[in-house]
């Protein structure tokens, strides 16, 4: 089978059949596909696009291109949750614990930071010790013993995928919706998934802009799963602000500290994001009949404290302190400098340029400009406003956590340039956090 003919069948708008992907996905991993010829055919579907069957093709041909986990005998369904990426997104550290405690499997293969959005691999190695990259009879234990471990992934599983990626990257071809679905679905099914909630987010700190963007994400996503055997339901939710009240590693964590703990009111948007994902999980794995009954139980984890416990206990078992919990700040880095973002005005905060504030953490060394560089764990935001606040002039919109001064008065101005501040009696609506279900 010569490759041109495969991209030149692709170029003309044509379908691919499953030999010539399969072709394909082989040459990613053997190395018989040069950098060109995969660049070639990313380009061709970006602008020629797949069908439904193509995705699926492609999809299985990427998740069997490497290692796939089987979970056999385990005592309960074996779910995930995938986020599309977002700012201050620190929910898998809270719900892999959560659905743990309410007797699923969460086998949890987490990425990176990327451009402006963090990753919670990063925000995991925030604690001293904690390994992202087990022996895969540790991994397996864990999960096991436990019901849940968080890890990095690793080079056996999906490799086609990998090395797809990286060539995407660079020729300008990553925003393909057939891509991006293969790319993630063919790691979660080569994880041996039965259930997983994929979490789109849309808005100016998303990877989907647009409302239709995400629509047409979501359910491409649904439909490919769906027809590779992995039953899915897709949240598209808001990023037209940060989630939570801290953004950056250390900090992060120390949110979900505090909110598996409950010592600190929850705040709002991350617990009810945090609880609905969760929810689709629980239903997916059968262990519970509707999103209602999996609230209420999943509360119960949260209130008990068995949610924070299976936390505590995976941290420590992959290597992490043992009393992180009673002792986070013994731990977790803190940055010598932290300063407040005081409100230019009074008035009720009516906007925020998401992306922008996720770059800031960038800036200030808490996520990559290169693939090499080493990430700065205690800088970031903390104590941040939400979007329809109301504030005095001066009070503080957020604090920075800086290395140094002059690396804080830069951060202020950026955070400061990218939240709108209008007159406190203009007309206020919240926008709805669930902009839409599918699945």
């Amino acid at each position: 089978m010569l490759v041109q003919e495969i991209i030149r069948t692709k170029r003309e708008g044509k379908a691919l059949d499953e030999a010539q992907i399969q072709h394909f996905v082989h040459g990613l991993v053997d190395g018989s596909w040069s950098e060109g010829q995969v660049a070639a055919l990313g380009m061709a579907v970006f602008l020629r696009g797949m069908d439904r069957a193509e995705a699926v093709a492609l999809t299985r041909a990427m998740m069997h291109s490497g290692r796939v986990l089987s979970w056999p005998d385990m005592p309960g369904p074996v779910l995930d949750k995938h986020s599309s990426g977002g700012v201050g997104d620190k929910i898998s550290l809270m719900l892999a614990p959560m659905v743990a405690a309410c007797g699923g499997y969460v086998p949890m293969i987490a990425g990176r930071g990327l451009g402006h959005t963090g990753g919670t691999v990063d925000k995991l190695e925030a604690i001293p010790g904690y390994s992202t990259a087990p022996a895969p009879a540790d991994f397996d234990r864990i999960v096991r013993t436990l019901g849940c471990a968080i890890i990095g992934q690793t080079g056996d599983l999906a490799p086609a995928d990998k090395r797809f990626y990286a060539t995407r990257d660079v020729t300008a071809t990553v925003e393909s919706v057939p891509l991006i679905t293969a790319s993630i679905l063919s790691k979660k099914l080569a994880a041996g998934l039965q259930g997983l909630a994929m979490d789109i987010k849309c808005g100016n700190g998303a990877f989907a802009a647009t409302p239709e963007f995400g629509q047409e994400l979501a359910r491409s996503i649904v439909e490919v799963a769906g027809g590779a055997g992995l039953r899915t339901r897709a949240l598209i939710t808001d990023m037209n602000q940060v989630l939570g009240r801290e953004v950056g590693n250390a900090l992060e964590v120390q949110g979900v500290i505090d909110y598996l703990k409950g010592d600190k009111p929850r705040e709002a948007r991350t617990h009810e994001l945090t609880l609905a994902l969760c929810a689709e999980m629980l239903v997916l794995g059968g262990l519970a009949p509707d999103v209602g009954a999996a609230r209420v139980k999943l509360q119960a984890a949260l209130d008990s404290g068995a949610a924070a416990e299976r936390f505590a206990r995976m941290v420590a078992a992959l290597g992490g302190p043992v009393d992180l919990l009673e002792r986070p700040q013994a731990y977790l880095p803190s940055a010598p400098v932290v300063k407040p973002v005081p409100a230019p005005r009074a008035g009720r905060i009516t906007g925020m340029q998401t992306r922008d504030i996720g770059l800031v953490i960038v800036e200030l060394g808490g996520g990559r400009r290169l693939p090499s560089d080493t990430l700065d764990m205690r800088v970031g935001l903390d104590r941040m406003a939400q979007l329809g606040e109301v504030l005095s002039a001066g009070q503080p919109m957020a604090f920075v956590h800086a290395a140094d001064e002059a690396a804080a008065d830069r951060a202020i101005a950026q955070v400061t340039a990218a939240v709108t501040i209008a007159d406190a009696g203009a007309p206020w609506k919240a926008p709805s956090l669930v902009m839409a279900e599918l699945g």
